[in-house]
């Protein structure tokens, strides 16, 4: 299911798989000398690393799991590539797979950088997104707010109660997303460490 790393972090066989869905295969990729190889469903091939030109990392919570990474890839001639921090285990089970993504996109980005190719590194979701989104989080965190108030008002502090717990979770959740996702560049020696599993 995943790559073999030492003990120290460190990529021994420079492999990595996940299954992005519950029913899909596995995606299987492979840092070799000069590309990187996959086998993503029907998709297979090599990307060489001078070809990569823009490698996206962000930070992408789903319901069934909180903590969950992605990196994206965009190579000349070559699909793009994702890669994800957690593996589909059962129809309610999603598997953690932090040691061995950090390992290999770190790897990953060595090699990316030693190619010398024109590289654009991108961090978080894109602005125009990011920013409406946040817009959305001030706007409802406001109503939430005004309705516990309002609830307060009438003493009704059961629902208050309700409101304010619902809003205390949302404002933990959504402001952890805003946080990591805020759209910024980074080198490959610099990976974002709020992008990036713990070591």
């Amino acid at each position: 299911m995943a790559d073999t790393t030492s003990r120290s972090g460190v990529v021994t066989n420079a492999t990595f798989a996940y299954r992005p869905s519950v029913l899909g295969a596995t995606w299987t990729f492979v840092l070799e000398p000069d590309a990187l190889a996959y086998e993503a469903g029907r998709k297979a091939g090599r990307i060489p690393y001078r070809n990569v030109r823009r490698v996206r990392m962000s930070f992408r919570p789903m319901s069934i799991q909180t903590v969950r990474f992605r990196t994206e890839l965009w190579a000349e001639g070559a699909p793009k590539i994702e890669l994800v921090s957690t593996s589909w285990k059962s129809m309610v089970e999603h598997q953690r797979l932090d040691p061995q993504y950090r390992a290999f996109i770190v790897e990953l980005h060595k090699r990316i950088a030693q190619a010398g190719g024109a590289v654009r590194f991108d961090q978080g979701v894109a602005a125009p997104v990011y920013w409406l989104g946040v817009a959305i989080f001030v706007l409802a965190s406001l109503a939430m707010a005004a309705m516990v108030a309002r609830a307060m008002q009438a003493k009704a502090w059961g629902a208050a109660a309700f409101i304010g717990t619902f809003l205390a979770f949302f404002l933990w959740q959504a402001g952890n997303y805003f946080h990591r996702n805020r759209p910024r560049r980074y080198s490959a020696d610099a990976l974002p460490a709020d992008l990036m599993p713990k070591a």
